[in-house]
């Protein structure tokens, strides 16, 4: 399942301790200012489990396709997912990935003043430098041969990328990456399906652009579909 993430070799960040954990489906690679494993297999089967049981009780969760009711008594981590959910008008799910590596990263702070969680593209980021993040796009020219740079941010966010050519996310568009820069990881994984559910052909770059740029949390967005680029918001495009 996971044995395609080669890519992790090449954003590793300078002074910080990598190490990647595996908990049922989810499998991160994080960075800290040391070793924290144990810590973070606790965390991660932590969260996964409020989220488990909420599903237990509500199957559809796991198959809609668009958004759920508003649900007061779920839990934080399903609360969030039913919020991006409702912004961005995809199904809950589509943010699976990005608010299990945002959980896991916060609760990681407590023992880390610098934390980076990647869960299959979608990155929960702390950290007090500014950083450049690489685009993994497939056969675009544009792949790992430039990168995203993000100033320094006081607080933590998320970098999150969808892909309609690579991976097993689910994607009705054939974009060969969407990422979107935003404070929240649920947000910004869900929203980064949501637009790439609209780029069938390059053309469609700017409406999908237009489109995420009046969802109410979302500061940056790159999307690339083979040979053309797309840039929106607060970040920028720098060569790697």
């Amino acid at each position: 399942m996971f044995e395609n993430r080669t890519y992790r070799r090449r954003h590793r960040k300078k002074g910080l301790v990598s190490f990647d954990v595996t908990v049922k489906e989810t499998n991160l690679n994080i960075q800290a200012d040391r070793n924290l494993e144990d810590l973070a297999i606790k965390y991660t089967l932590q969260h996964r489990g409020y989220l488990e049981s909420y599903i237990s009780t509500h199957p559809q969760f796991t198959s809609t396709l668009a958004p759920v009711t508003e649900d007061k008594i779920a839990p934080g981590i399903v609360q969030d997912m039913i919020r991006a959910s409702a912004l961005t008008g995809v199904g809950p799910m589509a943010s699976v990935a990005g608010v299990v590596a945002e959980y896991t990263g916060k609760s990681l702070l407590k023992h880390s003043k610098e934390i980076l969680v990647e869960n299959g593209g979608d990155i929960f980021v702390k950290t007090d430098t500014k950083t450049v993040f690489s685009i993994y796009a497939g056969d675009s020219p544009f792949s790992m041969t430039c990168g995203i740079l993000v100033e320094k941010k006081e607080t933590a966010y998320a970098m999150c990328t969808s892909s309609g050519t690579l991976g097993h996310s689910k994607s009705f568009g054939k974009a060969d990456a969407v990422t979107i820069l935003s404070d929240s990881c649920a947000l910004a994984d869900a929203a980064a399906t949501a637009l790439g559910n609209m780029v069938e052909k390059a053309s469609d770059i700017e409406t999908a652009i237009n489109q995420g740029k009046i969802i109410n949390g979302i500061e940056g967005i790159v999307i690339i579909k083979g040979k053309n680029i797309g840039l929106w918001g607060n970040l920028k495009i720098v060569k790697i």
